[in-house]
């Protein structure tokens, strides 16, 4: 398989940076619930408050594979509070999650807002939530203020693909789940430890950090009653207008650690499908983080087993056919595009077969290479 294009581009005009730190975590910290690396969400109470969270273990054969933990702290819950909310746990139906999809896994939990924390936790960034983030990083770009990003919600939508109705307006479950979305990555946080020298051991240094804290939010028409966790919690409603700050933005700002993705990636969403089957999306993020973890071979070659392809990209089932041509048919996607100039397998140790990429440096570039 191979595809050739050429673009000339001019990279500071036509693309914009993602920080390179957020992308090297960022396929491990969306990992799916199905993913073998993912434990099971648990409630937590420790000296510093009630937490919701899901780990996701490091893998020793891949230096890529790190461990994160994602957590939702509880705020303002008292303790009759956290012992309901823990035993809302027993409802939350593990295998239907898995087998028949995670609203069927939540259904039978009554509390709208337990239901909503655990859809959070075992849906955090998807796709849809990842192309929220690369338009936030694109209107920082733009903007030139720094990590501080406003934008108008509907302006938001429309990049996402989303049509707006007769009257002009966007529907109501659009808009809340547009909420939804902005609050979990506000109060998601995620966990991850870095090796640490200390004299003559070695440590660990703790990362806390969420994608982004919601600093203020604009309400067009008043008298309006909108608070934003009761709407992310309980009822369907959006602000008009956010002002964000980006919590990773040591590369664009102050490291030069970054990856520059053109301009003109598209982050509409397929109406009427699942986030999760936008494999398209996942292979591109997978493919950015790995061109900040691995050196790339003579400047624009990946190479990366299919085994790992499959378990970032979400193909789990038990069909490798089938997994296979979803993968390609992926690949062929991105070639279409132009982020990938060329692919083809190439047999590995222990019978594993690796895929090679060359990456067009004009759509998808490390900023030292």
């Amino acid at each position: 398989m191979s595809n050739t294009v050429g673009v000339s581009v001019n990279k500071e005009n036509t693309a914009f940076p993602v920080d390179g730190h957020l992308l090297m975590i960022l396929p491990r910290a969306g990992a799916s619930f199905r993913n073998p690396d993912v434990q099971l969400p648990i409630f937590r109470a420790d000296a510093d408050g009630y937490y919701l969270e899901m780990r996701v273990v490091g893998d020793p054969n891949d230096k890529c594979e790190v461990a994160v933990t994602r957590r939702v702290p509880l705020e303002n819950v008292s303790a009759d509070e956290w012992e309901e909310f823990s035993s809302q746990y027993a409802n939350l139906d593990l295998k239907a999650c898995t087998d028949q999809g995670i609203s069927k896994g939540l259904e039978k939990i009554q509390d709208r807002r337990v239901k909503r924390l655990f859809m959070a936790l075992l849906t955090f960034l998807n796709t849809r939530q990842v192309a929220i983030v690369l338009f936030l990083y694109k209107q920082a770009r733009e903007q030139g203020n720094g990590r501080l990003v406003s934008f108008r919600s509907n302006d938001l939508l429309e990049s996402l693909g989303y049509t707006r109705a007769k009257d002009g307006s966007f529907t109501t479950r659009l808009r809340s789940q547009l909420n939804q979305d902005l609050v979990a990555l506000h109060r998601t946080e995620l966990m991850l430890a870095q090796p640490l020298k200390k004299g003559t051991g070695m440590g660990a240094k703790v990362t806390i950090k969420s994608i982004l804290r919601i600093r203020d939010y604009e309400i067009d028409n008043l008298p309006r009653d909108f608070d934003l966790a009761k709407a992310a919690d309980y009822t369907y409603e959006l602000a008009d207008a956010y002002t964000v700050a980006l919590e990773f933005f040591e590369g664009p700002e102050r490291t030069g650690d970054y990856v520059l993705f053109s301009n003109s990636i598209d982050t509409k969403q397929n109406q009427g499908s699942n986030a999760k089957h936008d494999y398209k999306m996942k292979l591109l993020i997978y493919l950015a983080s790995r061109m900040k973890w691995d050196t790339l071979i003579d400047g624009q070659y990946l190479l990366i087993s299919r085994q790992y392809l499959f378990k970032n990209l979400d193909l789990l089932g038990s069909n490798p056919s089938r997994n296979n041509q979803i993968l390609w048919r992926t690949i062929e996607e991105l070639q279409a595009l132009g982020y990938i100039l060329d692919a083809q397998e190439i047999p590995g140790k222990r019978k594993m077969t690796n895929i090679q990429f060359q990456i067009n440096p004009q759509k998808l570039r490390c900023n030292d290479s």
